[in-house]
C-alpha cells in the first residue's frame, strides 16, 4: 500500500477520523492537502509541516472548491486520492438534536449542504480533474452505519458527548444513506476513466463520549467495544492505493460486527 509521489486531498481533515486519515496517508509516503474551514494548532500540520498543506476552503462554495482546486494542480499537476470526509452536525446543536417532528427545515438544509452538497460539489471538482489524467484516481467518501441502519434510541438514554445529551436525528442518517448511492453511481459512471470511487462505513468511534454511552453502544457490538480512530485509517490505505485496483463502488463497513445481528 505503498502512496509514495501521490497527491492526496483530504475535506474535513481537522476531525477527530479526519486527521488520523492525514497520518496515515503522510505516513504512506503520500503528499496530503487538507481542506477545512478551521484548523487547530496542534493538529497534524504542525508535525507533518513537510508533507502536509492546509487550504481554507468552504465545501458548500462551488467557487471556494474550484478556486482551491486550481491552486492544487497548478502546484502538484495532479490529485491522485480524494477523501471526500467532510460532514457538519449544525452549529445549533439544540436544534440538531430536535424530535424530527419539530425538526426545523433550515437546520435540515444547513447539514444537507455540507454532508451532500459539499461531496457533490468536491467530487465533481476533482472527479473532472481525474478524468483528464492518465492514471485516473481513487475517491473515497465517508458514511457511517447509520446511513445503513436506523439508530436505536434506547442507546442514547442518559447518554451524553462532552457534556451535552445527544442523539442520531433523521437528517444525519438520511445525509450519510446519499453518500453511499453517491458513491455507487460515481463508480459505475467513471469505471471507463480509471477513477475508482468506494465508500466507508464506520461505526461508532471513542472520542469523548461519557460511560453510560460506550456501555450501552458496545453491547450492541460483537466485538463488545467501540472503535480506536486508527481502526479505521487501514481501510483509507487500502482503497487509496494499487493494493485495490480492481474494486470500485464498494461499501466497506468497519463497525466490529455492529450492522451484522
Amino acid at each position: 500500500m505503498d502512496l509514495k509521489n501521490k497527491t492526496a486531498v483530504i475535506t474535513g481533515g481537522n476531525g477527530i477520523l479526519g486527521s488520523k486519515f492525514a497520518e496515515g496517508l503522510v505516513e504512506a509516503g503520500s503528499k496530503v492537502i487538507i481542506l477545512d474551514l478551521n484548523m487547530n494548532a496542534d493538529c497534524i500540520l504542525e508535525e507533518h509541516r513537510d508533507s502536509v498543506e492546509w487550504y481554507e476552503c468552504d465545501i458548500t462554495s462551488k467557487n471556494s472548491v474550484q478556486k482551491v482546486i486550481k491552486l492544487i494542480i497548478n502546484k502538484y499537476g495532479t490529485i491522485d486520492i480524494l477523501l471526500n470526509n467532510a460532514a457538519t452536525k449544525s452549529s445549533n446543536v439544540a436544534k440538531f438534536f430536535e424530535p424530527f417532528e419539530s425538526y426545523d427545515l433550515e437546520t435540515w438544509q444547513e447539514v444537507m449542504r455540507v454532508n451532500v452538497d459539499g461531496m457533490f460539489i468536491v467530487a465533481q471538482a476533482v472527479g473532472a480533474v481525474m478524468k483528464k489524467q492518465k492514471n485516473g484516481g481513487s475517491i473515497i467518501q465517508t458514511s457511517s452505519i447509520y446511513g445503513l441502519v436506523g439508530s436505536d434510541k434506547r442507546i442514547y438514554e442518559g447518554s451524553e458527548y462532552l457534556g451535552g445529551a445527544i442523539n442520531t436525528p433523521v437528517v444525519y442518517s438520511t445525509s450519510k444513506a446519499a453518500v453511499i448511492g453517491l458513491t455507487k453511481s460515481l463508480a459505475v459512471y467513471w469505471a471507463k476513466d480509471n477513477i475508482r470511487v468506494n465508500c466507508i462505513v464506520p461505526g461508532g468511534v471513542k472520542s469523548g463520549q461519557n460511560e453510560t454511552f460506550i456501555s450501552k453502544y458496545s453491547k450492541k457490538v460483537p466485538m463488545g467495544r467501540m472503535a480506536n480512530p486508527d481502526e479505521i485509517v487501514p481501510a483509507v490505505l487500502y482503497l487509496a492505493s494499487n493494493a485495490s485496483s480492481y474494486v470500485t463502488g464498494q461499501v466497506l463497513i468497519i463497525d466490529g460486527g455492529f450492522t451484522s445481528w
